[in-house]
């Protein structure tokens, strides 16, 4: 392969990832700039900062105002609102419920035996790293 070609072949390769990085970020700002347009009233929202209010007026070309408490209105900027929250409930909610206790079972001791206890064997097994079993 001749080394005349290698250079442009080069610039391809690093120049592909970067035009679909773009791509993908352009695509993500529409996306974020077409939210923060169709904000409206009684919308609840987060910001970038975490908080979560409810949207009161939206009518302000740059800035909404969120009701973050009862009576609390706050303005903010509308880049500052991250996403949308939807409030729709489940169908049904999953409620984990605790697991029924097994009855109580008492066992009496067994009597003592006579006889000798077997002693575990301390053989080396070789399923194991050859360390002996107890």
């Amino acid at each position: 392969m001749d080394i005349s070609l290698l250079f442009p072949i080069l610039i391809l390769l690093l120049f592909i990832p970067i035009f679909l990085s773009s791509r993908k970020q352009k695509r993500a700002q529409a996306e974020m700039a077409a939210l923060q347009s169709s904000l409206e009233p009684g919308d609840i929202v987060s910001t970038t900062s975490g908080l979560r209010g409810t949207i009161v007026d939206a009518s302000y070309e740059d800035t909404v105002d969120l009701e973050i408490a009862d009576g609390v209105v706050t303005t903010w900027v509308r880049a500052a609102i991250r996403e949308k929250i939807t409030t729709d409930a489940p169908s049904h909610a999953h409620v984990i419920e605790p697991a029924p206790e097994p009855p109580a079972v008492v066992d009496e001791p067994a009597p003592p035996s006579l006889e000798k206890a077997e002693q575990p064997s301390l053989e080396k097994d070789d399923s194991t790293n050859g360390s002996p079993r107890s």
